[in-house]
Formats: structure tokens, sequence, C-alpha cells
């Protein structure tokens, strides 16, 4: 039977409070590495299991670049977001697409709405529909789609688990945790997920995030190539308001957030943090990662005010700030 994290070897991470009064508690776990890899701060259970959702999207990327395709810059940053569906994000994934002669038919993702508002509002107005290129994962779809088309693996049926490239991202997540997939479920765009440990997915992003452009491993060079496209277009990994998108723009960090409040984080000198909120709730998991990130050295106490100023963390009463999001005590 899979260990899962329970409230038993769960702790709190965040709270919400309101006028002095704590209204709302998130308990979980997280793990942070020092910049060499080792472990240096355990929070509840960090062997548990977990489904990193699109914290695990890093490492599918990687594989898709391993795999054969070839893209950089804001492109690759894309294969690796959960885009909030911008006109300017669906552009750069159409030239994905339309580059490895692929069409937004060839993208197996379901059809949604765009995340931000702003855009959804527009083209609500203009009687626009749902599609798949404006779906969160659409990016990491045309990825997907380029690596088999520059490997010569068919198009159709990409997403099965049989499927070669789904074959090769499994062997790359192993290869990058240091763990035999415990097991495989759907995520939310249809794409395989795999069950790791919260500490397996901390090592496996921290290997990518330290990883040298230089290296005499092609896996490595890649992973870097990654994050440095990420570093350079923070845009690109979420949008506009998004805590992805502050905390690179902000601190220079490479991050990704996960559905049912999973974050991954890698401070600019190495140092690395994998959370998961047990409610599934992430509105605290970027400043409670920076957080963690600051006590192993990894930041200072100056950047993590700078990012809670930037992120959406304030309580409201009456439209004036009462309360706030905040890391909890007895972290």
């Amino acid at each position: 039977m899979l260990e899962t994290l329970t409230l038993r070897d769960a702790v709190e991470l965040a709270v919400v409070e309101r006028s002095g009064f704590v209204e709302s508690r998130h308990v979980g776990a997280a793990v942070v590495l020092s910049p060499d890899g080792e472990v240096v701060a355990q929070h509840g259970n960090a062997d548990a299991m977990i489904l990193p959702r699109s914290s695990m999207k890093p490492l599918q990327a990687v594989a898709s670049m391993t795999a054969g395709a070839s893209l950089e810059g804001e492109q690759l940053a894309l294969g690796t977001a959960s885009h909030s569906g911008t006109d300017r994000h669906v552009e750069v994934v159409r030239e994905m697409l339309t580059a490895g002669g692929l069409t937004e038919d060839d993208l197996a993702c379901p059809e949604a709405w765009p995340s931000d508002a702003a855009t959804r509002r527009e083209m609500m107005s203009d009687h626009a529909a749902q599609s798949r290129i404006r779906m969160n994962c659409s990016g990491k779809h045309a990825l997907m789609l380029r690596a088999c088309v520059a490997t010569g693996w068919p198009t159709e049926g990409y997403l099965e688990q049989s499927h070669p490239l789904q074959a090769h991202i499994r062997e790359v997540v192993e290869r990058l945790t240091g763990e035999k997939v415990a097991l495989t479920a759907i995520d939310g765009c249809g794409a395989p997920v795999h069950v790791i440990t919260l500490t397996g997915i901390a090592r496996a992003i921290h290997r990518i995030g330290t990883a040298s452009e230089r290296s005499p491993f092609a896996l490595h060079r890649v992973a870097g190539t990654l994050v440095r496209a990420v570093r350079e277009n923070p845009w690109t990994i979420a949008g506009p308001g998004e805590p992805d998108t502050i905390a690179i723009e902000t601190l220079g960090v490479f991050a990704k957030h996960g559905a049912e409040g999973v974050m991954v984080m890698v401070a600019p000198n190495g140092t690395t943090v994998a959370l998961k909120m047990l409610d599934g709730n992430g509105r605290a998991a970027t400043i409670v990662a920076a957080t963690l990130l600051a006590r192993a050295g990894g930041l200072s106490d100056a950047d993590v005010a700078t990012l809670t100023a930037a992120l959406p963390l304030t309580v409201l009463g009456g439209g004036e700030r009462v309360g706030a999001i905040r890391v909890a005590d007895g972290l």
C-alpha cells in the first residue's frame, strides 16, 4: 500500500489571519535540500508519496528535449509552463506547433478558457469559444508533439502510457528522482503523471535547477538550458500576477507550482525546496517555499519581504487590510 501524506504526519505550514484571529490553517510537508543536494530540513513526512501534478512539468520538458525536440527561449519555457492563456502565450504555442508542421488539432489536451481574467472577458465579449491552445498545459503538449515529430514517433495517441514518448518520460522521471514510479495517474490535461515521494521530486528539481549547460551529459545540458529559458522569460511560466511569475521576476528563483498545493523552488545558489499542502490549497505555497529557502541560506530575509509584498497575501475586510496569509509561527 502506498504511503500517502496524512494528518498524522503533516505539520502546520501556513495560516490565514484575520483581525488577529487565525481563521484557517494549512498543514502539509516540506523538504529542503542544500546546494549540493543533501537534505537539510524536513517538516512532516517527506517520504510520503505525492502526485506532483504540474510540478512534474520540468521533468517532462527535459524528457521531451532529450527525445529530440529542439527548442529554446520563450518556446522552451512555454514547454514547462502552466500558462494563463493570454494572447502572448497562445502566440508562442502556435509558433511551437507551426514550426513542427503541427496544428491546434494535434493537441490532445481538453478545451478550456484562459485563466487570465482580462483575456477571458475579452474572449467572452467577442463570443469566442474555449480552445485547446488556451488550456494551461498546451505548451507542454506542444513540446511533447515536437518530440514525437523529431524522433519519428506517431503524434496520434501521444498521451497513451504505452506510447514511446511516455515510456521515455517515465524513464527520465525515474532517473532524475532516483526512484521507481510507484503509480501512474492521469493529470487534468490528460497526460500521465507519476506518483513519487516528496523527497524524490525535490531531488529531481534540484538536479534540473543546478544543471550546467556545459555539462558533458546531454540531460544536464538540456536541463540547464530549460532553467535559463524560464528565468529569462518568467512571463511564460504562468502569467501576469501569477505567483510563479512573480517569484521568478522578483528573486531569480526557478519555481513551479502544481495543482493541489504542490510547489517546488530552486534558489540561485541551488538550495531547493519541495512542499505539499495537504488540503490542496496552494495560496500560501510560494511564500512558504521562499521562507524555507531563506532559512537554509538560499535567499535573504529581505528577499522574502520583497516577495511577500508582491504576492496576493492580503486579507481584506470592508476593502481594507485586516490580516494576511502567512507562514505558520511554529514552522
